[in-house]
């Protein structure tokens, strides 16, 4: 008896006919191993494989997908289907005849995947703080739908808002939000919002850009988004009043100052993994001259926190990565950016 070049036993014309079984043995054995061979379920399987091979493969019939061995454990290789998670769901629905669960994650922690597949996911970073004039930029919103999560626990990062910040500074920049597991690196990343420009200066760029800091003197442009989604600060023509540009918004960017009014924050943008629409990543509204009446711009819509030209700016909401509001021009604090968001979205 020989084998081929990989290792598959065949009957030779050398061969005595007495050798035949044991061939038909040999090559049965070598089938049992390289085939896919089809059992009713999992359970079925186990029995008839007590002790697999590392690269042996089978198909089950009661869920159509095919499976091989990776030395531990049964691992899909084709016909992968949804994931599942072991968290507690913080909810479940039904839409378009498909159910649903979704954990959301407020802070950081860790998703426990039993089953690799696929799975919707977003990620919105922690928005920006305002200054003394302009609006914070608020964080990055990612949508990544039917992405393919492994059988692993994976870690869930979710990034806080920018520190207050203010008295002719610079506002500070949000965190980012993901899903990743350790050694692939992010799954799925929403930047942290930029915070404004502080006096007479650029606005920062981030996952939204910021604000530009009102001037006397100078014209200023609103910082830039960062990465592939995501839109710019808005800017600031020199006036009287010192009054600043709005923040990015997720779903818009940040309006300009209209003389001495500041700009209106972006505005957040929609998302429904929850079941039911809600608006996030909202910008952070820029101020103007406190002696004007209504001179804050106003606030995006989705958590972007509200100017006050007469003292300390409005933070972004907690958990919608608003870009914080800018305050009263100069002298006071803008307000802090609110922190970010993580949902994990599957099919049940």
């Amino acid at each position: 008896m020989a084998v081929t070049p990989v290792g598959n036993p065949y009957v030779e014309s050398s061969d005595l006919v007495a050798n035949y079984p044991g061939a038909s043995e040999a090559l049965a054995e070598r089938i049992d191993i390289v085939g896919v061979n089809p059992f009713a379920n999992a359970a079925a399987r186990d029995a008839a494989i007590p002790s697999p091979v590392q690269g042996q493969m089978c198909s089950l019939n009661d869920d159509n997908k095919g499976y091989r061995y990776d030395g531990s454990e049964w691992i899909l290789f084709s016909g992968a289907g949804p994931a599942n998670f072991t968290n507690t769901a913080t909810g479940t629905y039904t839409t378009g005849g498909i159910d649903y669960k979704y954990i959301t994650f407020t802070g950081s922690g860790s998703l426990v995947v039993d089953r690799a597949g696929f799975a919707d996911v977003f990620a919105l970073g922690g928005g920006g703080s305002g200054d003394g004039s302009g609006g914070g930029g608020a964080g990055g919103g990612v949508f990544v739908g039917q992405v393919y999560l492994p059988a692993a626990t994976l870690t869930a990062t979710v990034g806080a808002g920018g520190a207050a910040r203010g008295d002719r500074l610079a506002g500070i920049g949000g965190n980012p939000t993901g899903l990743q597991v350790t050694t692939q690196g992010y799954i799925c990343a929403g930047i942290g919002g930029a915070g404004a420009g502080g006096q007479a200066a650029k606005g920062q760029d981030g996952g939204n850009g910021g604000g530009a800091g009102g001037s006397q003197d100078t014209n200023s442009n609103g910082g830039s988004a960062v990465g592939l989604t995501g839109y710019a600060g808005g800017n600031t023509a020199l006036n009287p009043a010192y009054a600043g540009g709005g923040g990015g918004g997720s779903g818009g960017a940040g309006g300009n100052n209209s003389s001495l009014v500041g700009g209106a924050g972006g505005s957040g943008l929609s998302n429904s993994y929850t079941g039911s629409a809600v608006t996030r990543g909202g910008g952070g509204s820029g101020t103007g001259d406190s002696s004007v009446s209504g001179s804050a711009g106003a606030a995006g819509s989705g958590g972007g926190g509200a100017g006050n030209a007469s003292g300390n700016g409005a933070a972004g909401t907690v958990n919608l990565g608003g870009g914080g509001g800018a305050g009263k021009v100069i002298t006071a604090i803008g307000g802090a950016g609110g922190s970010g968001l993580l949902i994990v979205r599957v099919v049940v």
